[in-house]
């Protein structure tokens, strides 16, 4: 993606990926530290939301506090079965741009109406419905986004969930990380992808993203939707070798997010050349595939391998000549509370 280009700094999408660097400079990860103690007290987390203001935030904290082995129940569900849950014992937290979000103001108002103590919210505006439901609310600090695909909120939002559990579990290191992990984002942004691998992507009959189930290629899937407009699948972990190649074509593409070393044969030998099709690695090393190289920001590479999968879809939705703003179908607010 180069900012300079006039292709790229005609949408509003393009110019909020390029502006999270410097939110990622300017983030607060203190702001939320009295939260932090009472989710540390209750030892029990749920997080909650819908689509993009759930899945990276939510799975890229809870796969770290699980490698980390932090001392907190965490779990993430969506609003609507969130519902069907005793979260009595349970901190929850939602997450929603607007503070519309039907499900999640559901959720909360069940819980506000059963005297459930630890609501908390995350918002993109002030005094929305949800925070009016929440025992504390806070808003987002990136401004409204220029496009119905969330990006930089959705970094926003993930960076909130990584100080929350470091504060929660007294183990704060990102503050002095970030200055080092926006340069690592921004060349992951910025990185010049080979026309002849956008290409492939662009003709693709389905975009398969596979990788960790740490909210990285399942958000990227979605957003291969909503910019592409093309069919994508999520195949989690090595699930891309377990059965779904029985349907694969030749014509389709797998995008595969830090390959684990020792499976690479396995996708050469299945996927290359049992179905015949193409397999692209974005990581930070050198892989047996044709592969994108972003910087290793340690534990924080979620959030580069992010980037890097925004930069491949900006410029194969380019490639499709899609307009990246106005998808015809998908809307700002998925599904918008009203009452």
């Amino acid at each position: 993606m180069n900012s300079h280009d006039p292709r790229y700094s005609q949408f509003g999408l393009t110019r909020d990926m390029l502006a999270v660097p410097e939110i990622i400079r300017r983030f607060s990860p203190e702001r939320m530290s009295d939260v932090a103690a009472a989710v540390r007290q209750v030892g029990r987390l749920l997080l909650t939301g819908e689509g993009s203001s759930r899945i990276f935030p939510s799975k890229s904290a809870l796969a770290h506090a699980r490698r980390m082995n932090w001392p907190l129940a965490l779990h993430s569900e969506a609003g609507r079965q969130s519902q069907e849950y005793n979260l009595a014992d349970w901190a929850v937290f939602a997450l929603s741009n607007s503070g519309r979000t039907a499900e999640v103001i559901a959720l909360f108002t069940k819980l506000r109406d059963a005297g459930h103590a630890h609501r908390y919210s995350l918002t993109a505006f002030a005094d929305s419905r949800l925070e009016s439901l929440a025992t504390r609310g806070f808003v987002l600090e990136c401004g409204p986004e220029g496009a119905v695909a969330a990006t930089k909120s959705v970094v926003e939002q993930a960076l909130f969930y990584r100080a929350l559990l470091e504060a929660a579990a007294t183990e704060p290191t990102m503050g002095s990380r970030l200055a080092g992990l926006a340069s690592a984002v921004e060349q992951a942004l910025t990185v010049a992808i080979d026309p002849q691998l956008i290409a492939r992507i662009a003709k693709a009959g389905t975009i398969y993203w596979a990788g960790r189930n740490d909210g990285v290629a399942e958000e990227l899937t979605l957003k291969t939707n909503e910019i592409t407009r093309r069919p994508a699948d999520f195949l989690e972990g090595t699930y891309a070798v377990h059965g779904v190649e029985e349907v694969m074509q030749a014509d389709d593409v797998v995008l595969w997010v830090d390959p684990y070393p020792d499976s690479e044969q396995k996708f050469q030998d299945v996927l290359v050349k049992g179905v015949g099709m193409s397999v692209i690695a974005i990581a930070s090393r050198d892989t047996m595939f044709p592969t994108i190289r972003i910087p290793d920001a340690g534990d924080l590479s979620n959030f580069v391998q992010m980037a890097a999968g925004w930069n491949v879809l900006v410029d194969v939705g380019l490639a499709l000549g899609v307009n990246l703003d106005k998808p015809q179908r998908a809307r700002k607010v998925g599904n918008e509370f009203v009452g």
